[in-house]
């Protein structure tokens, strides 16, 4: 919110959205940390034989568990969409601005594939088990070389991930952050389809000459 004040914007309906959106985000966050610490706070009184609240006895262990879990799962749906709608109002800002002022940024040379999947990427969609990559988009393919050449890049890293089945997720930097928005308003190029063979034999082909 600061850095959005801190610009002379002219509040149109794009920027009213973007401000909106971010202060979603900004409770979702509160909030979802909130109930992160309420969970580590039952954890942490059983360990050290509090009551429960309200008085009765202490839970168990396995009790503090299903208790912090619950907590947890109210955590998960807080900040489900939370990666997605921030690159939407990060792109809504940019293609607005674009309209005023001229960016710096100019765009690196992706291919659609890369440009695909660092903004997958960029939306907390994008996971790694076993040296590969797996997106949360059904819609959305891609193979290790993409994730590779990203890295060589500097626009993502891996970090550990304790989700179930999932060795690390995989997120933008800053020089991949920035190479995104500089994408932002501009036209997408589409990704190359190779079209197949038709299986139907030409009608020029097939005729005969008639005498």
């Amino acid at each position: 919110m600061d850095v959005l004040n801190a610009q002379q914007l002219y509040h149109d309906s794009a920027i009213r959205t973007v401000y909106a959106r971010v202060r979603q985000l900004a409770r979702l966050a509160t909030d979802a940390a909130d109930h992160l610490l309420d969970a580590v706070d039952i954890v942490d009184a059983t360990r050290a034989g509090v009551p429960a609240r309200g008085g009765g006895p202490p839970l168990t262990y396995k009790q503090a568990l299903g208790e912090a879990g619950r907590r947890l799962a109210v955590v998960q749906d807080l900040t489900a969409l939370g990666a997605l709608d921030a690159v939407a109002a990060a792109e809504l800002f940019v293609t607005d601005r674009r309209r005023w002022v001229a960016f710096p940024h100019q765009p690196l040379a992706l291919s659609p594939v890369q440009d695909a999947a660092l903004r997958a990427v960029a939306q907390g969609q994008v996971t790694m088990f076993d040296n590969k990559p797996h997106v949360r988009d059904d819609d959305l393919r891609f193979s290790l070389t993409t994730i590779r050449s990203l890295e060589s890049r500097g626009l993502v890293k891996r970090e550990p991930c304790q989700l179930l089945f999932r060795d690390e997720r995989v997120h933008p930097t800053a020089d991949g952050c920035r190479t995104l928005a500089a994408t932002f308003g501009r036209p997408r190029t589409p990704a190359r389809t190779v079209a197949r063979p038709s299986t139907v034999p030409s009608v020029k082909a097939a005729r005969v000459a008639v005498r």
